[in-house]
């Protein structure tokens, strides 16, 4: 057989056989006496990037690892830890980024997932409806011997105003008495799910998810000193005291919340004494009877000389919160003895 013919069948054979890459064979026949022709990996072509299938690839091999041994990724890692009686610290070290991402095992997954839930822009995320909740919920809120301790909002928490109603609107927290640029301080151990501004509620205000299954928000105030994941123990400063957002002066505004919903912080705290009243917390229906209330429907009936105006004052609503409960228009021409439902 002609040498040239024989060499290149060698080559058409070589080629046809699997499992050898174009770059291995390249560099078996390219002498070394030529580098310039040497294949290097900066010099392969680039194959488009299938990003679909990467995605995909990558959902597999996350899936196999998280479920693997059943492993409960939530419980096993989660912060706010199911069991509200044991609030043993086990810091995380990770904080949640600024597009709410957190590593686990060198594992890339949203802090939704890794929190069950957890949003960074709404308070109440939780979908709890309080008309089914018929048990009662043992809450430790601190335990000295594992480290775990609690903090009043404030070192002089002088109260100002009480939870409860307020003409036609829920008061949902305490206000505390202070001067602006007063440290604010940590109730309890655990994250800052919230840190943010609400020009016509709580002005400038953190919320921290506590371990134990609580929440905590403290609103009006002058400077932020924390950011959402930072992770912060009891007596930390997260603030300084002040007077923004809907505020008639300096206070704190302070509240206690389970599961999205507001409990009286005057039944975890004395206010007076500056302690709390007991170390284990009931959570029980009666918890969010003013929840029920304040859901039941309340109608008013036009009088004599009142507009859309006086009647939103007087509940202390928007006219756009009327107008659309009844699907009206602010120019519509009010009867007397017409009904309009406040909420």
């Amino acid at each position: 057989m002609d040498p040239n013919w024989r060499t290149c069948f060698i080559l058409f054979f070589l080629w046809s056989l699997p499992g050898i890459a174009v770059g291995q064979l390249n560099q078996r026949l390219i002498k070394k006496t030529n580098p310039q022709r040497v294949l290097i990996p900066d010099q392969k072509k680039i194959q488009p990037f299938d990003v679909q299938e990467y995605l995909y690839n990558l959902q597999r091999g996350t899936d196999s690892l998280i479920f693997t041994g059943k492993v409960d990724l939530k419980k096993r890692l989660s912060i706010v830890n199911e069991d509200t009686l044991s609030i043993v610290w086990v810091p995380t070290n990770q904080l949640v980024r600024v597009s709410e991402q957190v590593l686990i095992d060198s594992i890339w997954v949203t802090a939704y997932e890794y929190f069950s839930s957890w949003d960074s822009k709404k308070i109440d995320i939780y979908d709890f409806d309080p008309k089914g909740f018929s048990d009662t919920v043992s809450i430790r809120l601190y335990d000295p011997p594992n480290g775990s301790l609690w903090s009043m909002p404030l070192k002089d928490s002088r109260l100002s105003s009480p939870f409860g109603l307020r003409r036609f609107r829920w008061h949902h927290g305490v206000d505390l008495r202070l001067t602006t640029g007063d440290d604010v301080y940590a109730a309890f151990d655990g994250i800052v799910r919230m840190a943010s501004y609400d020009r016509y509620g709580y002005g400038h205000f953190v919320l921290i998810r506590h371990r134990n299954g609580l929440e905590t928000i403290y609103g009006h105030l002058s400077k932020l000193r924390v950011t959402v994941g930072t992770e912060v123990r009891a007596g930390d400063v997260i603030g300084l005291g002040g007077s923004t957002g809907r505020s008639t002066g300096p206070h704190l505004h302070f509240e206690v919340r389970y599961k999205g919903l507001s409990i009286n912080p005057e039944e975890m705290y004395d206010f007076t004494a500056h302690t709390l009243r007991q170390s284990v917390f009931l959570v029980s229906s009666s918890s969010f009877e003013h929840v029920l209330k304040m859901n039941e429907a309340v109608v008013h009936r036009v009088r004599n000389g009142e507009n859309l105006s006086v009647i939103a004052r007087r509940y202390g609503v928007s006219v756009s919160h009327i107008t659309r409960m009844n699907n009206i228009s602010s120019s519509t021409v009010l009867r007397v003895g017409m009904g309009l439902k406040i909420r």
